[in-house]
C-alpha cells in the first residue's frame, strides 16, 4: 500500500502518513470513480486544514477503527479556499471526488434517487431504480464534499441524519439500506450564518449541526500569502507582491471589522489575488501603471458599488501609484 505524507505547515516535526485509496477494477463503476480522482493542484498551498483532516482521518481509522462518526465541515466566507482544501486532500490521497452543492433546489430524491420510468424496447415502459448523486458516491471508495450545508433544505437534512450518525447508514426510498464503508469520508463546507450576502443560508438545524465538528477557514494571513505568490510567481517582484498582500489584508480585515465605519460586503478572495490581479497584470504590462489597470479591471467590476469608495481610499492609503517596473510572470 503506497501511503501520503501531510506536514504541519507550522511545524517541522508534525507528519501524517495516510494509505492511498485502492481503487479496484471490481467496482461496478470503476471507469467512472477512477475519473473522478481529481487532479494535483502544483500550485496548491495547505495552510493547515489538510494536515489537520489528515490527523483526524488517522485518529478515526488507527485510534478508534472507524466507529465514531465524526464528520468536518470547513465554514469560512466566499473565496477562502475551503472546497479547493477538500479537493486537492482527495487529489493527494487519490480518492474519487464527489462535491455534492445542498443549495434550495436540491431535494432528497436528488440525494437518494428514485424510481424511474425507461422504454422496454417493446413500446412500453418499465421502472428502474436510480442512484442519486450521494447514493451513487457511498457505493464505493470515496471522499464526498456536501457543500453549503446551510443552505439545505429540511427534507435533505433528515435524509442525512442516519448516515452522520452512529447507524452510519442512509435508508433508500426502495428499501434498500447503504452503509458508510470504512474507505468513504464525508466532510462539509459552509458560509458563516451573518448578515452577508450569502443568499438562501440560514442556521444549521441543531440536531444536524450536532452530527459536525465545525472548523473556522479563515482569511490567509500575511506569511501564507506570501507562500503562496512564492510557489505560483517565483518571478513576480517583490513591490509588486507586497503591495497586492497589503491590499488583500486590508480589505478582509476591513470584511470581517464589527466597526459599521470601515465594514465593507465584498471581501477580496483568493481568486481575486492569485488569479484575477495576476492576469490583469499580465495583460497590462505594458502601461504605464500595470497594477493600477488591473485594479480598475479585475477586482473593481466585482466589488459591490456601495463599497467602492472604502476600495478606491485604501488604494490610495496603500499604493496611490503602483511600481513602474513591467511585472514579471
Amino acid at each position: 500500500m503506497t501511503f501520503q505524507q501531510f506536514k504541519n505547515p507550522e511545524s517541522k516535526t508534525g507528519v501524517v502518513e495516510l494509505d492511498e485509496c485502492k481503487l479496484l477494477k471490481s467496482v461496478s463503476d470503476y471507469e467512472s470513480r477512477k475519473n473522478r480522482i481529481p487532479l494535483i493542484d502544483k500550485y496548491y498551498v495547505d495552510l493547515g486544514i489538510q494536515y489537520r483532516l489528515a490527523q483526524l482521518i488517522n485518529s478515526k481509522i488507527n485510534a478508534f477503527k472507524n466507529d465514531i462518526p465524526i464528520h468536518i465541515a470547513l465554514k469560512g466566507h466566499m473565496g477562502t479556499g475551503k472546497d479547493h482544501d477538500i479537493e486537492q486532500f482527495a487529489a493527494k490521497l487519490k480518492y474519487p471526488y464527489y462535491r455534492i452543492p445542498l443549495s434550495g433546489e436540491v431535494r432528497d430524491v436528488t440525494l437518494l434517487g428514485s424510481v424511474q420510468l425507461y422504454g422496454d424496447g417493446k413500446g412500453g415502459t418499465e421502472s428502474r431504480w436510480q442512484d442519486g448523486e450521494l447514493t451513487r458516491a457511498l457505493r464505493g471508495p470515496a471522499i464526498v464534499n456536501l457543500s453549503e450545508l446551510n443552505a439545505a433544505g429540511p427534507e435533505v437534512l433528515f435524509a442525512l441524519h442516519s448516515l452522520l450518525d452512529r447507524h452510519k447508514k442512509l435508508e433508500l426510498p426502495n428499501g434498500e439500506v447503504i452503509e458508510l464503508r470504512d474507505d468513504t469520508f464525508i466532510f462539509g463546507t459552509m458560509n458563516p450564518t451573518s448578515l452577508r450576502d450569502y443568499a438562501g443560508t440560514q442556521s444549521l438545524n441543531k440536531a444536524f449541526a450536532d452530527r459536525w465538528v465545525i472548523w473556522d477557514k479563515p482569511f490567509p494571513k500575511k506569511e501564507q500569502l506570501e507562500s503562496i505568490f512564492s510557489l505560483r510567481y517565483p518571478k513576480l517582484q517583490k513591490e509588486y507582491v507586497e503591495l497586492i498582500i497589503k491590499l488583500a489584508i486590508e480589505i478582509n480585515s476591513s470584511f470581517i471589522s464589527e466597526d459599521i465605519s470601515v465594514n465593507v460586503e465584498t471581501p477580496m478572495s483568493l481568486r481575486t489575488i492569485v488569479e484575477r490581479i495576476p492576469v490583469g497584470l499580465n495583460i497590462y504590462k505594458k502601461s504605464d501603471d500595470p497594477l493600477k489597470s488591473a485594479w480598475e479591471h479585475f477586482v473593481l467590476p466585482h466589488v459591490n458599488k456601495e463599497d467602492l469608495d472604502h476600495y478606491k481610499t485604501l488604494w490610495n492609503t496603500i499604493v496611490r501609484k503602483g511600481p513602474s517596473v513591467s511585472p514579471k510572470l
